[in-house]
């Protein structure tokens, strides 16, 4: 890594660790260059970004494109690895090819680019996923990750970008309409659990590859409501929810009304990142 590269990951890491995370990234040429002997590894370029995590591009000794991905959160990466695996059975995700510690060798997308998923496209990658079987003694459920979610982003709410547009009697509804979808759930999977755009991948012939899960168990809508509410502002909410229920054979009403609990997240993420207005307003009806 250049001095500006190693400078630039200590200014993103300290964000989300705090500053005693120095000492680890002073270290981390020195250890990509220990783990790149230890695995037989090729060095590249590093990925630009990363808010908890440094991937580097590599090649494995049989000249597999691979990704050496470094981050002080071990336990994290333990889990992440642990989640990875459980749903290789799907062919849907990259492959592990080495963990140990901070660190991780995984197979790399190609051609990996972010896809623009058709309807279809985006129902056959969830049919892929959802047809692993949970592991045994898994424990994290649908509802336990959305009471997370919502408790951390709801504390937010008090922003005055955000209050202006919306208030604690939106959020509670929110938040009673996904009580009400969970407490009704008849199928559940293993979920991706954070299947959004951003996290999946153009895996050319193998179709698409979804990155960075958050497994856990429930409703098999929950794998599609991102990619529905994406479409606000543009062909509409409604019709890539009917598009997506029909490929996939989801109840779409269902599909619809989980897009109503994803409406007001999304919200403050287009207000917090300078989301298109149309889109806002799209899913402001929607809450």
């Amino acid at each position: 890594m250049t001095p500006d590269e190693l400078r630039a990951l200590t200014a993103r890491l300290t964000l989300r660790f705090g500053p005693e995370v120095a000492a680890w990234c002073a270290d981390v040429p020195a250890l990509a260059a220990r783990l790149a002997a230890r695995w037989d590894l090729t060095l590249g370029e590093p990925y630009d970004g990363g808010a908890s995590s440094l991937a580097i591009r590599c090649t494995t000794s049989d000249g597999t494109p691979g990704v050496l991905k470094l981050t002080p959160d071990a336990p994290f990466l333990a889990t992440q690895v642990e989640m990875l695996r459980s749903l290789a059975p799907s062919g849907r995700v990259p492959r592990v090819f080495a963990h140990d510690g901070d660190a991780v060798v995984l197979e790399a997308v190609v051609p990996g680019t972010e896809a623009t998923p058709t309807p279809e496209q985006w129902a056959g990658l969830m049919s892929a996923l959802h047809s692993v079987e949970p592991p045994a003694g898994l424990e994290r459920t649908l509802r336990g990750r959305l009471e997370e979610a919502f408790a951390r982003i709801g504390r937010r709410l008090t922003e005055p970008k955000i209050a202006a547009h919306l208030d604690r009697a939106a959020w509670d509804r929110a938040i009673e309409r996904c009580e009400r979808l969970l407490d009704t759930q008849t199928t559940v999977v293993l979920l991706h659990g954070d299947l959004h755009p951003g996290n999946v991948l153009d895996g050319g012939a193998r179709g698409l590859v979804a990155i960075d899960p958050k497994t856990c168990v429930g409703d098999p809508c929950f794998d599609a409501m991102d990619y529905v509410v994406e479409a606000a502002g543009a062909e509409g909410v409604g019709v890539r929810c009917r598009q997506v229920a029909a490929a996939y054979g989801l109840d779409p009403d269902r599909l619809f009304e989980w897009s109503r609990v994803n409406a007001p997240l999304y919200v403050i993420g287009h207000l917090t990142w300078g989301g298109p207005e149309q889109a806002i307003d799209e899913l402001l009806t929607l809450v």
